[in-house]
């Protein structure tokens, strides 16, 4: 199993992309992550080839075109942390993606390999699921942006609010091992945002078998890669956290196994 990694966002002033997760120099071999931020009037495009992609606006309005459908001014919040849900795009393998800025827009764009030629597709706000998950020092906001039950051939996109000084990914759970319905093998990517910007998180990355044991701080714009092991995650207090989960690997099931070392977390009385 490869280590995971942390990857510091960066903006290029000869680029909108602050965030490459690029396979092939992660490691990982299914989960695919791009951010770009657009000024007003920008134009992004990108050949989706051997891929399927997720286009999650995380602020700001776009017109968004594929080869098969166009959708105008949509995005749902100017800001990130109005924590409302977005407006996202599915395009599948083999399509065109183009993305025109409307004003200042955030865009993640999330990525898995694909064989299936669909048609692409708006994914509204209101069709997103909400769970509020954990209690007391865990309680966190989870909205499931492109999941299971959304025809795709291996990608799967959730977004998570935590708040400051809270714990997520909590208890730590892992999905490493292919074995429905006890648990599915799904690499993952962490893009993390804090409010205020200044902010930071914690997340521990280690293996079942101790093959790896890694810490990482990731600030406003950073990413950690999960390929396998369990992976809490710490907001600092006074920060407020957000990140987008992009996950994809054998099979497109999420189930998970907690650390059997800390299942009596499950059975705490509730604050």
């Amino acid at each position: 199993m490869i280590e995971p990694l942390l990857l510091k966002g960066r903006p290029r002033p000869d680029s909108t992309c602050t965030m490459r997760v690029d396979p092939a120099a992660s490691g990982l071999r299914h989960a695919g992550l791009e951010v770009h931020r657009l000024a007003a009037g920008t134009r992004l495009r990108r050949e989706t080839g051997a891929r399927e992609v997720c286009a999650v606006l995380l602020a700001g309005r776009a017109d968004v075109r594929t080869e098969g459908g166009a959708w105008q001014g949509i995005g749902a919040r100017q800001h990130l942390f109005e924590r409302s849900r977005p407006h996202a795009v599915y395009a599948a393998c083999d399509d065109c993606l183009e993305i025109t800025a409307l004003g200042e827009v955030e865009v993640a764009l999330a990525s898995a390999p694909a064989r299936t030629r669909r048609p692409a597709r708006l994914i509204v706000p209101e069709a997103i699921a909400v769970e509020e998950r954990g209690h007391g020092d865990t309680q966190r906001t989870i909205h499931r942006v492109f999941w299971e039950q959304d025809a795709a051939d291996a990608l799967l996109v959730a977004e998570v609010f935590t708040p400051a000084g809270h714990w997520s990914s909590y208890p730590p759970h892992k999905h490493d091992h292919e074995a429905p319905p006890e648990e599915s093998q799904l690499e993952e990517i962490y893009y993390f945002r804090c409010d205020p910007p200044q902010g930071f998180a914690f997340q521990r990355v280690y293996a079942a078998d101790g093959r790896f044991d890694a810490s990482f701080s990731p600030g406003d714009g950073d990413v950690v890669t999960v390929p396998g092991g369990y992976h809490p995650v710490a907001a600092a207090p006074g920060y407020h956290l957000y990140y987008l989960n992009v996950m994809a690997g054998a099979s497109r099931r999420w189930c998970i196994s907690h650390d059997p070392r800390h299942a009596w977390l499950h059975q705490r009385p509730r604050a």
